[in-house]
C-alpha cells in the first residue's frame, strides 16, 4: 500500500493509492493528499479487519445494478402495469442522466442537482417525484445488500409538488349529456364508471354474474389486456343504483343475453380489452362524449368522483363512501373534504332521484342514447 503524487497532462496534480486485493493490483486517485491518506488508512484498517472487499462495493454503475440485480430480484415482484411504469420513469428520467454513475458516487448533492435540472428543463413535477422515489427504492436495495454504505436519498430534500387541484365531480346532467353522444355499450360503460364508481379496469373486468340484485361485486380488474386482482387487492360490493341496473339490463338484452360467466364489456372476440383497445376507446368514444358535454379536460377515472359526490349529497358517511370506492377513509376525507364542507347543513338529495331527474330533463333535448352496439 502506498500514496504517490501524480501530475497529469495539463498540470493537474492528483494523489494515488495503490494496494493489492485478491492477487490483483488496485489503484484509486484523489484530488487531495489528505483524502488519499485517509483512504490508505482505511485500506489498512479493512485489511486488518478482514473486510477489504467492502472497498470495492458500489463500483458498478446505477444502470448495471438496475438491469443486472434490481430488476431481477425486485422488479419481478411488481404488477405488470407497475413494472412498465417504473421502466418508463427509469428510461426517461434516470438512465440518461445517472445510469453511468457508480452507485457509490451518487450522493445527496448529485441527486439534488439532478432533481433541479429535470425540473428546470420542464419535466413534470409529479413524474420527477415518482422518479426520485423510484431511485430511492433502488438505492435502498443497494444499501441493504451492502453495495453502498448509506442511502443518500434520506438526506435529499424533495421539491414541493404543485398543489393538487380540487376534484370536480360531474353532475348527473353532465354524465347524461355524455351518454347521449354514445351507443348503448359505451353509454353503459359510462354509467358503470359514474354511478358505481368503478375504476376503468374494474369495469372491464366485470362479468355478468357480478351484477347482483342490489349490489355489484368488484373482485377483478383488467390490466394490459389480462385479468388481475383489483388495485388494492381487496374485493368489495358496491351499491347498485336503480338507473344503473336498468342500463345494465338493457345492455344485456341488446348483447343477446350472455351467460353469467361472460364479460359485461368484452372485446369483439369475447376476451378482455387490450391496453391498445382501451386507449383507442378513450381517445375516440370518451373524448367524443366529453366534447358533447362541453368538457375541456376529463378522464374516465374522473367519473369516480361523480359517484362519490352522489353519495355525499345523500348524507353518507366518509367511511361508507370509502368502502364503496375501495380506498381508506383518510384518502376519501382528503380528496373530498371540500365537498363535505360545502354540503354542511345542505338538504340531502337522493342519488337515484338525481339521476332520474337528469334523464327526464334531457329526454326532450337533442341527442339520446343510441341502441347500436
Amino acid at each position: 500500500m502506498s500514496v504517490e503524487k501524480i501530475q497529469r497532462s495539463g498540470g493537474e496534480v492528483v494523489w494515488r493509492v495503490r494496494w493489492r486485493q485478491h492477487g490483483q493490483n488496485r489503484a484509486r486517485t484523489f484530488s487531495t493528499r489528505r483524502d488519499a491518506a485517509d483512504f490508505d488508512a482505511e485500506v489498512r484498517r479493512q485489511r486488518r479487519a478482514g473486510g477489504l472487499a467492502a472497498l470495492d462495493a458500489g463500483t458498478e454503475s446505477l444502470g448495471e445494478y438496475v438491469t443486472g440485480t434490481w430488476a431481477a430480484t425486485h422488479a419481478v415482484t411488481l404488477a405488470p402495469k407497475t413494472r412498465l411504469h417504473y421502466a418508463s420513469l427509469y428510461d426517461h428520467h434516470l438512465r440518461p442522466f445517472l445510469g453511468s454513475t457508480a452507485l457509490r458516487d451518487i450522493d445527496a448533492e448529485t441527486i439534488g442537482r439532478w432533481q433541479t435540472d429535470r425540473l428546470a428543463v420542464g419535466a413534470g413535477p409529479i413524474a420527477v417525484r415518482q422518479a426520485i422515489d423510484l431511485l430511492g427504492s433502488v438505492l435502498e436495495h443497494a444499501f441493504v445488500s451492502r453495495r453502498i454504505s448509506e442511502n443518500p436519498m434520506r438526506r435529499v430534500k424533495k421539491a414541493r409538488l404543485p398543489r393538487r387541484e380540487e376534484v370536480q365531480a360531474l353532475s348527473p346532467a353532465t354524465v347524461e349529456a355524455m351518454r347521449a353522444a354514445l351507443g348503448l355499450r359505451d353509454a353503459t360503460m359510462l354509467s358503470v364508471l359514474a354511478y358505481a364508481g368503478l375504476r376503468p379496469g374494474e369495469a372491464l373486468g366485470l362479468r355478468r354474474g357480478d351484477i347482483r340484485e342490489r349490489t355489484i361485486l368488484v373482485q377483478r380488474s383488467v390490466s394490459l389486456g389480462e385479468e388481475a386482482d383489483t388495485k388494492t387487492r381487496q374485493h368489495r360490493t358496491v351499491r347498485l343504483l336503480a338507473p344503473l341496473a336498468a342500463d345494465l339490463r338493457a345492455w344485456r338484452m341488446a348483447a343477446g343475453r350472455p351467460e353469467d360467466d361472460e364479460l359485461v364489456f368484452p372485446s369483439r372476440d369475447g376476451l378482455p380489452w387490450t391496453q391498445a383497445a382501451y386507449q383507442s376507446w378513450r381517445r375516440r368514444a370518451f373524448r367524443r362524449a366529453a366534447e358533447a358535454a362541453g368538457l375541456e379536460r376529463a378522464r374516465p377515472y374522473d367519473l369516480r368522483h361523480s359517484f362519490a359526490s352522489l353519495l355525499l349529497h345523500e348524507g353518507r358517511s366518509v367511511i361508507y363512501v370509502a368502502r364503496q370506492l375501495g380506498h381508506d377513509a383518510r384518502l376519501t376525507l382528503t380528496r373530498y373534504g371540500h365537498v363535505i364542507d360545502e354540503l354542511e347543513d345542505a338538504p340531502q338529495i337522493d342519488a337515484e332521484a338525481a339521476i332520474t331527474e337528469a334523464r327526464l330533463a334531457g329526454r326532450d333535448e337533442p341527442g339520446h342514447v343510441r341502441v347500436d352496439r
